[in-house]
């Protein structure tokens, strides 16, 4: 109850969940669904490349739902989904460890940090799938079975459909965890064949990748002064202050009940890790976690801010380092009576988390009627030129009206002036303008969503016949230039303008 409510809690108290990025997963999963339905006009645009780019888990998962759902309602089930991994791959990981699976109520810490409210969904699923091979191949060498077998092939399968550049994170994780464990368990062949499809898979991949996934990663020296920006990076995604609270209490409850379990732990281990192999065990282990914990930790502070199109590169690994190093925390009490009290306290500290997140969601929930009632009076299958110049109505760091008329074509279809298609780096990406059929929107410049001050009616506006506008002042005066454009509605900050 506690992970549905942490997880589920923000996406009910608002029609649109307050990601930045959440709107265009949501026209990439319209795309999908609806790719070969000619009323969409999908098919003249994009082309689908889901093994190019295989960021397609949290699409495929948004496309089926779309079947009996909205675009909107389809996209918060795909981000719980990715959101709820992360609690699951700990439960497993802690598992392999021969700890108690309730220890991954621990992930909850992660779930609204400050990658969900950008909207790096995937890179999220990925992370709980990176723990559960983690988990997987300690079970699959400590008691090798088939059916353990199959679901690490299962699990790394889905991981490079989530997030493929995490998946040689994740099969170097698989290959370490043999190895140290091998003292203690005499066994490595059965991890073989589980690495085998998916290795090959990716390898098909790595030498076919598009250019623009090709580029080369230039490492930094290690710079030390990163970790006095871990703070903004995790916790401090939201204006209220009661975000970064609700953390530090979490923090602290969590740090109180790891001291308390080692003691505990130190006292259990001088009576339960009599043999020899116990020891190995439990040192081998905690040496595999430790291992991913400094990798991780060591690309936070030296990969850069961006490569080729991806920006915001290193902040993402220090959410990675402290997500895997809770592998670390103690296990909980055998007694059933203490074990129920201290996962009672971990409820305790991270519920505040979702209250919060619930809060701002709300609030975002009543900035965005207008916006639901000005959608309202757009046709099916517009081409549509939007134009954010006002951002204020939420307590959100980002921006989360950026994108917000992505919704637009992920229930009517038709064509934006800006999309993520436009850089190759997307399952979904634009036709060539020359290919036969193609109808494509013209190109637009870097940060162009960014910079609506930039437009101009008769060399921008010619090729759409729709125009959304979010502005606290009249916007018409932008739309002067190009008499054919009049204005049709206004509701709140938002005003829609039509090509006669």
């Amino acid at each position: 109850m506690t992970c549905v409510y942490v997880i589920g809690g923000p996406l009910l108290a608002s029609h649109y969940p307050i990601m930045q990025d959440a709107p265009f997963h949501a026209a990439n999963a319209a795309v999908f669904k609806n790719y070969f339905d000619p009323a969409w006009h999908f098919r003249e645009q994009f082309e689908l490349q889901p093994f190019a780019v295989p960021y397609v888990t949290m699409y495929l998962i948004a496309a089926g739902c779309m079947f009996f759902m909205s675009a909107v309602s389809a996209i918060k089930v795909a981000a719980f989904v990715m959101l709820a991994l992360l609690p699951a791959g700990l439960a497993v990981m802690f598992h392999g460890m021969r700890k108690s699976p309730l220890l991954g109520l621990t992930g909850l810490a992660f779930v609204w940090c400050g990658l969900t409210h950008w909207g790096f969904l995937n890179f999220m699923g990925a992370l709980g799938l990176f723990a559960m091979a983690i988990g997987l191949s300690l079970r699959l060498v400590d008691k090798p079975r088939v059916a353990t077998a199959s679901c690490l092939t299962v699990v790394l399968l889905v991981l490079f459909f989530t997030h493929p550049f995490r998946f040689p994170f994740a099969i170097c994780a698989v290959v370490g965890c043999g190895v140290v464990m091998y003292p203690a368990t005499k066994r490595f062949r059965p991890l073989l064949w589980p690495l085998l499809g998916p290795s090959l898979l990716f390898a098909s991949w790595f030498v076919t990748r598009p250019v623009a996934l090709a580029g080369e990663i230039d490492l930094l020296s290690p710079d030390p002064g990163r970790l006095a920006e871990v703070g903004d990076h995790l916790y401090r995604s939201l204006l209220d202050p009661r975000e970064a609270q609700a953390f530090e209490r979490a923090s602290t409850v969590m740090v109180l009940l790891a001291l308390g379990l080692s003691l505990l732990a130190v006292i259990r281990a001088r009576r339960q890790l009599h043999s020899r192999r116990e020891r190995w065990w439990f040192a081998g282990s905690h040496v595999a976690i430790t291992c991913c914990t400094a990798v991780l930790l060591w690309m936070y502070l030296s990969l850069p801010m961006e490569i080729t199109v991806w920006w915001y590169v290193y902040p993402r690994e220090i959410t990675a380092t402290l997500f895997v190093a809770l592998g670390l925390l103690p296990d909980l009490p055998r007694s059933g009576w203490w074990k129920l009290g201290v996962t009672i306290a971990l409820c305790w500290a991270l519920v505040p988390l979702g209250q919060v997140v619930i809060e701002a969601h709300r609030q975002f929930d009543r900035s965005t009627r207008d916006f639901d009632a000005i959608v309202d009076e757009i046709p099916r299958a517009p081409k549509l030129l939007y134009l954010i110049f006002d951002h204020r109505g939420h307590t959100s760091r980002r921006a989360p009206f950026i994108h917000l008329p992505a919704y637009v074509q992920a229930e009517r279809g038709g064509w934006l002036s800006f999309h993520f298609a436009m850089w190759g780096a997307s399952p979904v990406v634009y036709w060539p303008r020359d290919a036969p059929g193609a109808v494509v929107p013209p190109p637009r410049p870097l940060r162009w969503e960014w910079t609506p001050s930039r437009f101009r009616a008769l060399r921008d506006g010619a090729w759409f016949d729709w125009f959304l506008v979010r502005s606290a002042a009249d916007p018409s005066h932008r739309f002067a230039d190009d008499p054919a454009i009049e204005q049709i509605a206004r509701k709140g900050r938002w005003w829609l303008y039509r090509r006669r």
